[in-house]
């Protein structure tokens, strides 16, 4: 049994707020990058005396202290930027305003528009609106407008010429086109951001819901580069592979290399897609299902891995179904009529005067029709049985009963069926009634072969590997040549011409449906053993047949 799925995957989204966070501050943060630049650019220049001539041309005094307030309040705004405190849009409105008043003033004292700050007054502007939302960015460029047109009437003691109110008014409508562009293009890009981040969590929720779904597969999944070096395997198939660890990077070919061996023959000849091989130390043959992944180059291989045993299996059942099916329907044409025959062979045998040759031959067609419903009703047990009724037991009373049923019906003494049960108290969960059904045929089959007393041996215990207790039934007789055990669960296989080779496969299939193994220990002088080991008693149930 595999582990159940959840039926959910703890999300991402927890860490979307602080991605969200850190892409919120990032840009502000560059912005006052290049405020501490400018800023520090002309204190330096002031500093080392060498100035261009239309800057501070009207008042040095006022544009030094200017330039080290600006440089000043950049520190200061990195500080904020970095504890976060005020909130962002306080401090981005605070900042532009600054920009603005900052910048204002190194105009007036170079001189007023003519100058070349203008430019500066756009690009905060700019960053502003590109930083805020709403009725923010015209705020921005209504101000910014006001302190142009401020500074270059104080320039003068009022407005100088018209060329120079001209100059200013331009730049303030300058500045409102630019604060609408800005604003536009800064929604556009947070939407897309907004939309990118949600798609990157869907795409990272959807690669953790896939990952699940691999590691929870029952068939082995590995994924070879062209280089030869795992990508990716799942539990499976590192099961499967018989390695307690296989990690991405790892060379196939000392992982596996008889894996690796088959990967590399399936690159030079693809037309055969499945091939069968042992790995080494696993002590199972495994079936190797090859895709390739298209990508440049040398596709890599996409290997999907099973038991062949289990394929093998899985195909059988489906097989027996359908036959069931049908033989069912068969089987239930055969009835009426199987019953005529054989009571008018009854009624024949008792009539007088029945020559003995004739007696002979309508016994044999009474014991025929017996034999031929017995086919059918095994048929039928096949094709209608009922789901199990797990229930937890001792075993020991149980097995008493059973025991002294079977001795009345064959009549058995004491010394030919010999129990041992340790511990007394040992307890199963199963179906009694199946159960029975079980233990009932194994022995009528140990009973019909034995040779030596004791007839049969019936021993439980619990495994000391893996703690589940197991009942085996034993005989004494001549033991199954090698050829036989291996067909010995088959359907319709039987050794002798009197059986229908059905009992220890409707054996097994009960044992499935209880949780339960039934295999066959094995096969010598001294007689055949099997072993039905019992789910843990403590397990719920949690399968059905």
């Amino acid at each position: 049994m595999s582990e159940p799925i959840p039926s959910a995957l703890p999300p991402l989204e927890p860490e979307a707020p602080r991605r969200d966070l850190r892409d919120t501050w990032r840009p502000l943060r560059l912005f006052n990058l290049y405020r501490a630049v400018v800023a520090g650019l002309f204190v330096g220049l002031v500093l080392v005396d060498a100035p261009p001539r239309a800057l501070s041309d009207r008042d040095p005094a006022l544009f030094f202290y200017t330039a080290l307030a600006y440089l000043a309040f950049s520190v200061l705004a990195s500080v904020a930027i970095a504890r976060r405190r005020p909130r962002f849009e306080t401090q981005v409105r605070a900042q532009v305003l600054g920009d603005i008043v900052a910048i204002a003033l190194l105009m007036y004292a170079s001189g007023g528009v003519a100058s070349g700050f203008g430019l500066l007054m756009v690009v905060a502007v700019a960053g502003g609106s590109i930083l805020t939302a709403g009725r923010t960015a015209v705020l921005f460029a209504a101000l910014a407008a006001i302190a142009v047109l401020a500074q270059e009437a104080l320039t003068g003691g009022g407005l100088r010429s018209e060329a120079a109110y001209t100059e200013a008014g331009m730049l303030g409508a300058a500045l409102f086109a630019t604060a609408w562009i800005a604003h536009f293009l800064g929604r556009r890009v947070r939407e897309s951001e907004a939309l990118a981040r949600q798609r990157g969590l869907d795409l990272a929720n959807l690669a953790r819901l896939n990952e699940h779904i691999l590691q929870r597969m029952q068939s082995g999944i590995l994924a070879a580069g062209p280089d030869g070096r795992v990508r990716l395997a799942n539990e499976s198939a590192r099961r499967l592979l018989g390695l307690p660890r296989l990690e991405a990077g790892v060379p196939l070919q000392d992982a596996s290399p008889e894996l690796a061996a088959l990967v590399e023959a399936w690159r030079e000849d693809r037309t055969v897609a499945s091939r069968t091989f042992r790995p080494r130390g696993a002590g199972v043959e495994l079936i190797a299902s090859l895709a390739a992944i298209e990508q440049p180059g040398t596709p890599a291989a996409l290997v999907f891995l099973e038991d062949l045993a289990n394929v093998t299996q899985r195909a059988q059942h489906m097989k027996l179904a359908s036959l069931g099916r049908l033989a069912a329907s068969i089987a239930h044409e055969i009835r009426n009529p199987l019953g005529a025959i054989s009571h008018a062979a009854q009624l024949l045998q008792e009539s007088p005067g029945l020559a003995e040759p004739d007696q002979r031959l309508t016994r044999i067609i009474r014991e025929q029709s017996q034999r031929l419903n017995a086919v059918i009703e095994n048929v039928l047990q096949l094709s209608r049985r009922r789901d199990a009724d797990l229930q937890r037991f001792a075993l020991g009373p149980w097995l008493e009963a059973l025991v002294a049923d079977l001795s009345r019906q064959r009549g058995l003494g004491a010394e030919d069926v010999v129990t041992q049960l340790a511990p007394p108290d040992l307890e199963v969960r199963a179906d009694p009634s199946q159960l029975q059904q079980v233990v009932h045929n194994l022995c009528e089959n140990g009973l019909r072969y034995a040779s030596a007393r004791p007839l049969l041996r019936l021993r439980a215990g619990v495994s000391a590997r893996t703690e589940r207790p197991y009942l085996e039934v034993c005989d004494s007789g001549p033991g199954l040549s090698p050829e036989a055990v291996q067909h010995l669960f088959e359907p319709f296989f039987t050794t002798e011409g009197q059986g229908t080779g059905l009992g220890l496969y409707i054996a097994r299939e009960l044992c499935e449906a209880n949780q339960a193994v039934l295999e066959h220990l094995g096969s010598g002088p001294g007689g055949h053993c099997f072993r039905i080991t019992f789910t843990h008693p403590a397990r719920r149930a949690t399968l059905s047949a």
